[in-house]
């Protein structure tokens, strides 16, 4: 595989500095460029996240020696990147602006950002689930005008932990499935250093995530017709979505019943088999085993089990009947890595192994 020289687009923020730690000794992709808003713009990157850096990680001294770019100089950015991840912190509509003027200057766009994940021709991969929604970039491009810019986005970290447990399950018929997701405080950005009242706290509301958690995963399990994803039009999907006071991993509480009901070592068989494309292709970020059963009652934990692949696997466990659907599981991923960065990275390393990024 060529080198690619990355261009990360919001390179101050917790997501651009997860990227900056999972990229900084990858084989395939290297950084080369680094933008953000005007205020860092002009700064070297270690002054412009001084007080800020929030790894556990020291801050690579290459990477803060780098001049930051203004992410709205497309143009100085595109020179030095043949591609970017994005994940910045504006407005939807101002993101969709800023996404389609990079990909239309003939750079694909790895977003973190959900600014895009309801367009049609705009394929939202979890790299083991659906790969092959990638089929769908050409329509893209020739909407864009483009013959190498395009957009992929990466998922709502919320559903990063459920979808892949049910994704094994679906053609016994998933009918209905209830979720309640209990979210680290990385996801909303934050570190208990920069919101001290989400100690000894629990907030019942996340603004928007319960939205998404219900509809992004039909258009996961959608399919490529006609130059654009048609959702999924089941199961039906209810979700209530939690803030924590934990610093990574969501958690997840999930009941489903099925057309077909199943005995529980099915299931079990079921997700201990699976294995998706990254896996195939060995590509760098992709986990081993994607989906980890736990037998032990009280597991997975968030702060046992978030780092389990280098946070790129799924914990699943206590699988049992439930009274009033016919199962019920809890699992968990890291939503920084398996669900923001590392998600993001790993659907770029797919996307290059299939030649899109070429």
């Amino acid at each position: 595989m060529k080198k690619f020289r990355v261009g990360i687009v919001g390179a101050t923020g917790m997501v651009g500095q997860r990227f900056i730690t999972l990229l900084e000794d990858h084989p395939w992709f290297t950084v080369t460029a680094l933008a953000a808003s005007p205020r860092s713009a002009g700064l070297a990157y270690a002054e412009a996240v001084e007080g800020r850096w929030a790894m556990s990680s020291p801050l690579p001294s290459r990477i803060g020696e780098m001049k930051v770019l203004d992410a709205s100089d497309v143009e100085a950015v595109t020179a030095l990147a043949d591609f970017v991840f994005c994940a910045v912190d504006m407005k939807k509509e101002d993101i969709r602006a800023l996404e389609e003027a990079y990909a239309r200057h003939e750079c694909p766009v790895m977003s973190n950002n959900s600014a895009h994940r309801s367009t049609p021709d705009v394929p939202m991969i979890v790299p083991e689930l659906n790969p092959h929604h990638a089929e769908v970039i050409g329509a893209q491009r020739r909407r864009l005008g483009t013959k190498r810019g395009f957009i992929a986005v990466k998922s709502n970290c919320s559903i990063q932990s459920y979808v892949p447990a049910l994704h094994p399950l679906l053609d016994l018929g998933v009918t209905r499935v209830l979720a309640c997701t209990y979210q680290a405080i990385s996801g909303a950005g934050k570190t208990f250093q920069t919101w001290p009242e989400m100690r000894d706290n629990i907030i019942p509301y996340i603004g928007g995530e319960e939205e998404k958690s219900e509809q992004e995963p039909l258009k996961v399990w959608g399919r490529v017709e006609d130059g654009k994803i048609v959702p999924a039009d089941s199961p039906a999907i209810t979700t209530q979505c939690i803030r924590v006071p934990v610093s990574d991993g969501h958690l997840a509480a999930v009941f489903f019943s099925l057309e077909k009901k199943v005995p529980k070592e099915e299931i079990l068989r079921r997700w201990r088999e699976f294995s998706g494309e990254p896996q195939a292709l060995r590509l760098p970020s992709a986990p081993e085993r994607f989906l980890h059963y736990f037998s032990e009652p009280d597991r997975p934990q968030t702060r046992l089990d978030r780092e389990l692949e280098r946070g790129m696997a799924v914990s699943v466990g206590r699988l049992r009947e439930d009274t009033q659907y016919d199962y019920k599981f809890v699992c968990l991923s890291h939503n920084t890595l398996r669900g923001a960065a590392g998600g993001a990275v790993l659907m770029a390393e797919l996307l290059a192994a299939k030649g899109y990024l070429e």
